[in-house]
């Protein structure tokens, strides 16, 4: 069945452009992997306070460094010198390793992400990407939930009951999303004929599997949100019903740990549905028609990176402007809307792929199968982010609704005429605090009868 789903050749399966590094290339390539992330988590926490201070109309961090560039690696410095704290109750070694669990696997994830063509490395004719493998999307998959574990066993160890409320919360939001994003997957193993990174990017150089297989793009998408425990999916962390969630007990470089776990997993989901849906380094918006060397040499690198920080910026976007879900609306999206979506998704992929094999579309009267499976898709996607949006339990124009006050009661104000306030609030205005005192009377006099506060009365 597996192997109807995946045709691939025996050539295939044998990636002839890894696996022949000298070892300092290897070496230089994990060290550069690892130095790109941790400066691009402190990128990234910069960007998302100043986008969301920009969003609040605030300024956000502005005074270390250039543009207050150097804001997140003050924090970072800080939490380093915080006392390191360890709760009597917990598990000692469970609550150490937690931390650790939890950001390797963020780290070793990017091993088979490619960043580029073959290029010119230091005189080493060698890919701009650390390795791969003919199942590396199922690697991923295996290794970022190998890090879920970290985050359980960090609630469980902690001896706290919100720590642990937390940690169970994210085994459950592992199962439910994770089966989601799977299964968003299958299609682009079905459409691509591989599992390989390297070879869902050459199969997208003519169109891009973000617009031929747009519901698992949407799904995937939404998934990768619940995957990393981002708003409005943050229900492991909930600081308004758990204090913190899992990391509520943990403190100094444990907690950092887990802080760098979170936002380099953000750019691993990021990078993911760069490479399968959007052309990983290919450049965007067909700028290879009009210039030839868009996709050579080191350019693809800004390309790839200007689509993860896209991402990310969704990522900030989402927590900016939604409210928290409540747990059984996070279970029922997940279960009863992804789950179905994906795999009905999966069986008119599936159909229109034995259709086209077995001749249906050659007469023309049906038309290209590609663009009809596009039209398909973005009806398909188009559905699922309508059932985001929130249907109207009544009107504007009905009356409110007001109880009688209880006796005994705490009196409460009833509600605005028309409902709640909705915008921004009006500006304050102060005036000037003016004092006028009238003719025959002393300005140092301590009598207020004569003096009038305009001041007062102009707010």
């Amino acid at each position: 069945m597996i192997a109807n789903l995946l045709p691939l050749a025996a050539d295939d399966t044998e990636l002839p452009a890894f696996g022949h590094d000298v070892w300092w290339v290897i070496g230089l390539k994990t060290l550069l992997i690892f130095v790109i992330l941790v400066l691009l988590t402190l990128f990234n926490i910069w960007w998302e306070r100043r986008v969301v201070a920009r969003m609040q109309h605030r300024i956000g961090p502005n005074v270390h460094g250039p543009f207050g560039l150097l804001q997140s690696l003050a924090d970072g410095v800080k939490l380093a010198l915080k006392e390191d704290l360890t709760p009597k109750n917990a598990d000692k070694l469970v609550f150490i390793l937690a931390p650790v669990i939890a950001t390797v696997p963020a780290f070793v994830t990017f091993a088979v992400i490619p960043f580029g063509p073959e290029v010119n490395f230091f005189g080493e004719r060698t890919p701009l990407q650390l390795t791969d493998m003919p199942v590396a999307v199922l690697f991923v998959m295996a290794i970022a939930s190998i890090g879920i574990y970290g985050i359980v066993l960090g609630g469980w160890s902690s001896g706290s009951t919100y720590s642990l409320l937390g940690g169970l919360r994210s085994s459950a939001q592992m199962i439910s999303y994770e089966v989601a994003m799977g299964l968003a997957l299958v299609s682009v193993f079905m459409y691509a004929g591989a599992m390989s990174t390297s070879e869902i990017v050459a199969a997208q150089d003519d169109y891009w599997f973000g617009l031929i297989l747009f519901p698992s793009f949407v799904i995937y998408t939404i998934a990768m949100v619940g995957e990393t425990n981002r708003a409005p999916f943050d229900l492991p962390e909930a600081e308004g019903e758990l204090v913190g969630g899992f990391h509520t007990e943990y403190s100094s470089l444990k907690f950092a740990l887990f802080f760098l776990a979170e936002y380099i997993n953000m750019a691993t989901v990021s990078a993911l549905a760069t490479t399968l849906f959007l052309g990983g380094w290919h450049a965007p918006f067909w700028i290879d028609e009009l210039w030839a060397g868009a996709n050579e040499g080191y350019w693809p690198v800004l390309w790839f990176f200007g689509k993860v920080l896209f991402f990310i910026f969704i990522f900030i976007w989402l927590r900016g402007s939604l409210p928290r879900l409540r747990y059984d609306q996070f279970m029922a999206f997940g279960w009863k809307l992804l789950i179905p979506g994906a795999l009905a998704w999966i069986i008119a992929v599936a159909a229109m792929r034995t259709a086209r094999n077995e001749g249906v579309f050659d007469d023309g009267l049906i038309g290209e199968p590609r663009n009809l499976l596009i039209v398909v898709g973005v009806i398909v996607g188009v559905s699922l982010v309508l059932f985001l949006i929130p249907e109207s339990r009544r009107s504007d124009d009905d009356a409110t609704h007001l109880a009688a006050p209880r006796s005994g009661g705490y009196p409460v104000p009833p509600m605005p005429a028309g409902g709640a306030v909705r915008g921004a609030a009006r500006p304050l205005v102060f005036a000037a605090d003016e004092r006028v005192t009238t003719p025959g009377t002393s300005s140092r006099s301590g009598t207020t009868d004569n003096t009038t506060d305009r001041g007062a009365n102009d707010g």
